[in-house]
């Protein structure tokens, strides 16, 4: 894993890889998880990789894939689906670079990366669990598709790790997410710096040590608001519209156990 890019070739890809290709002037990457055979399964809105309901699609959809997508033979058609579904690991590209999201990272390795979405604190399952989990859900589906609490990349680490953050009201695991809203945090808690200094690089200085904050303590690994959940009942209770109530089945994300929400 590099400092600066996560950057693989496709030859050093193996089934349970978590990957991910950002889209253009990266405002936003798709995340899917490697299964072999050159298939890669992914979560989207019925094929719109991202969105918000809003009025903010406008920007998010125009910063997608230019390239034009002709249809697929091998490719499941993602609006006949429940949005997640498998396609072959050029569909999934859309042309674009091919990285490797990373796993059990130190902290420091963590917070040198600028940008989250790209690795994170806790540590993955095994391969083979991996890939089950994101073919069951193929069939079962993920819920509803949510860009800050229930996105591609937040598929994709459930796959990896099993953790779920119980409180619907809060952000998901996503680290592109937290990002989006550690940037303007960062801003506003530095903001009134200006009124007791002109000092442009302690203001600078502040704003970047918040957005990292937010970062590291939003990360999947470090959170206590996650708990463990089996593919089979995470589709269980997505059918009854509850992840509240959990089995006693918590493991640690990374150094003690995360707290059991109910």
């Amino acid at each position: 894993m590099g400092l600066l890019s996560n950057r693989v070739d496709r030859g050093s890809l193996k089934p349970g890889d978590h990957i991910y290709s950002w889209r253009s002037a990266y405002i936003y990457a798709h995340h899917g998880i490697y299964v072999g055979d050159d298939k890669v399964i992914h979560f989207t809105r019925r094929g719109q990789e991202v969105g918000t309901g809003t009025v903010l699609d406008v920007l998010l959809i125009s910063s997608g894939p230019t390239r034009p997508q002709l249809p697929c033979p091998t490719c499941t058609p993602p609006e006949d689906g429940n949005g997640v579904f498998s396609s072959c690991l050029n569909c999934f590209l859309a042309g674009g670079v091919l990285y490797r999201f990373e796993y059990a990272v130190s902290p420091a390795l963590f917070l040198a990366k600028a940008r989250g979405g790209t690795c994170t604190l806790a540590a993955s399952d095994p391969d083979d669990v991996v890939v089950h989990r994101a073919k069951y859900l193929v069939d079962n589906g993920f819920g509803c598709y949510n860009v800050f609490k229930n996105n591609c990349e937040d598929f994709a680490i459930y796959c990896k790790t099993g953790l779920l953050v119980v409180d619907q009201g809060r952000v998901g695991q996503s680290g592109q997410a937290v990002s989006i809203i550690g940037g303007p945090l960062a801003a506003v808690l530095s903001t009134p710096l200006r009124l007791v200094t002109t000092n442009v690089y302690g203001m600078a200085a502040t704003a970047a040590t918040v957005y990292c904050a937010s970062r590291y303590y939003g990360d999947i690994g470090f959170r206590r608001d996650v708990v463990k959940v089996s593919v089979e009942d995470l589709t269980r209770r997505l059918a009854i519209g509850s992840l509240q109530v959990v089995e006693p089945q918590i493991t640690p994300a990374r150094g003690s156990p995360p707290q059991l929400l109910t």
